[in-house]
């Protein structure tokens, strides 16, 4: 609960396919390849941003400023399984795609240019969610969702938890990553990095066991669910977020977007859909060793080791899937998807309003909070959106997201 560069969008470091990474003296001034795709699957991955937090709104496990949990187990069994579908590769997927532009958009920046202008574009977002979304998001659920009928001024009297990045973690975890890439090209401008081929399927699949192994390991300290406050890091999560961000670095240097072939993406689709298989094994598993379900996300058990094995290799099957299906089928433009894309981050930021104005006026509402969710999630999609294209019109917003 986390995208993007050289245009106006911090998610992705630009549009543009980068190739080799030359010495900024090197750049030959030619017209680049549009990556239409990335904007059509960037439009996809806010639109699951926010789909799940409806789900985390009305059934399934997660944290979010409101909820209604529904308590039909019929309804909650789909909305968990959607959501752990979706916690294996959306966030990854962002960090992959938002480190495969950096280096471009470093190179043509240069260090210090680039590094203000991540500051302006990141950290501007961060503060404004922290010190103004934020306590407005928490006094609507304060006022209406626990009928404390105080004003806004007389909440702010008592209110502590200034520093709160909430769903902006991601673009807190973002802005470390890269400073962290800036200081590596400051300090290996004397080493010459090596390049590497496009990586085979049993490549995938094993960097994929491995992440999960780490994973693994990280969660017998870290839990799933314990967050480090106040950057609301999840770091039972971070061995895939900082994989893909390295992976995205050197695929960029190495284009391997271009060297992945359609083919391996069908394959990798159908890896998919095998290991989706894994809901029902781990009921049987649960039946037979008797073990608690909280053995399968946290500790040092076996069930652990298996989880996260299966949640990264579904990860990584789904996100190389999507980009070759992408590049194959989806890498067309239109006017449509180009404002959709445009206004991705801004959905990012202020998509918690939305949805929580929404699931706030239907709170009342005398029907499941799944059928609410079937409701209140398009609703909040297409609110988002429409809220994000009125904002982007704002003076000098549009400069910062």
């Amino acid at each position: 609960m986390k995208k993007l560069i050289t245009n106006s969008n911090p998610f992705i470091a630009g549009h543009t396919m980068p190739g080799p990474t030359p010495s900024p003296s090197a750049l030959v001034p030619e017209q680049p390849k549009k990556i239409f795709y990335i904007d059509n699957l960037k439009v996809g991955l806010i639109t699951l941003v926010v789909l799940h937090h409806a789900l985390n709104t009305y059934g399934a496990e997660g944290g979010w400023y409101y909820t209604q949990k529904t308590t039909h187990i019929d309804a909650a069994i789909p909305m968990v399984v959607l959501i752990t579908i979706n916690q294996s590769f959306f966030m990854g997927f962002f960090f992959f795609l938002s480190a495969y532009f950096i280096p471009g958009s470093y190179n043509k920046k240069g260090a210090a240019r680039f590094v203000k202008d991540r500051l302006l574009r990141l950290g501007i977002p961060l503060v404004f969610y922290s010190f103004i979304l934020s306590p407005i998001l928490i006094y609507l659920v304060y006022y209406f969702g626990k009928g404390h009928h105080i004003t806004f001024m007389q909440f702010l009297g008592g209110f502590h938890d200034w520093i709160n990045f909430g769903v902006l973690w991601f673009v807190a975890a973002l802005l470390l990553f890269t400073f962290v890439y800036v200081l590596w090209r400051i300090v290996s401008k004397k080493y010459k990095s090596k390049s590497f081929a496009a990586p085979s399927l049993r490549l995938i699949l094993g960097f994929a066991a491995g992440v999960g192994f780490i994973s693994f390991l990280v969660r017998i300290v870290f839990p799933v669910g314990w967050i480090l406050n106040p950057v609301g890091f999840q770091l039972a999560y971070f061995s895939q977020y900082v994989a893909c961000f390295l992976l995205g670095l050197v695929a960029a240097k190495n284009n391997w977007l271009d060297a992945l072939p359609y083919n391996n993406g069908k394959r990798f689709a159908r890896y998919a859909l095998r290991l989706l298989l894994f809901f029902p094994v781990t009921v049987i598993i649960e039946k037979i060793t008797k073990a608690p379900e909280v053995w399968f996300t946290n500790g040092l058990h076996w069930q652990q080791l298996l989880y996260a094995v299966w949640e990264q290799l579904l990860g990584f099957s789904i996100i190389v899937a999507l980009l070759t299906y992408g590049k194959k089928l989806w890498n067309k433009s239109s006017a449509l998807m180009g404002k959709l894309s445009r206004n991705a981050f801004a959905v990012y930021i202020f998509h918690p309003l939305v949805l929580i104005a929404l699931s706030l006026s239907f709170r009342n509402w005398g029907i499941d909070p799944a059928l609410k969710f079937l409701m209140v999630a398009p609703l909040a999609v297409v609110g988002s959106f429409l809220l994000a294209s009125v904002i982007t019109l704002i003076p000098g917003v549009r400069k910062i997201i």
